[in-house]
């Protein structure tokens, strides 16, 4: 059966305060290597290859650690083609990584902090999640 129209089709953005927005953004392009546009901000492809097919959308308990270090109320997650290789392009940057996990059964994780003390996590997903 088809959906009927009127919908949720996918996230849209995320957008959040900074105290800098423009020196956030360049440490993203930067460090990250997020392609900005001229405008300030990026558009993100879904095309990518190794992408996953599907954006993940939850919600954690208020007392949650999951997001720590960062006070934050909110952590970015970053799908990645190769975590090892990304991991070593932001040691290079002078990046800390948190903590890495390749035991979950969706495939790699590891966690740093923007310059903002906000948590970020990349994740290679298992080839047979692509699409």
């Amino acid at each position: 059966m088809d959906e009927p129209q009127g919908r949720i089709t996918g996230v849209g953005g995320i957008f959040f305060k900074s105290k800098d927005p423009a020196a956030l953004m360049a440490w993203y392009r930067d460090v990250l290597g997020i392609t900005l546009e001229t405008w300030g901000g990026a558009l993100l492809p879904y095309n990518a290859p190794k992408h996953p097919p599907v954006l993940t959308l939850n919600a954690f308990d208020e007392t949650t650690d999951y997001l720590a270090p960062s006070e934050r109320e909110f952590m970015l997650n970053f799908a990645v083609d190769d975590l090892p290789a990304f991991l070593e392009r932001l040691k290079a940057k002078g990046v800390t990584t948190l903590k890495i996990d390749t035991s979950d059964p969706s495939g790699s994780f590891a966690w740093i902090v923007d310059p903002d003390g906000t948590k970020i996590e990349l994740w290679e997903p298992k080839e047979e999640m692509d699409s």
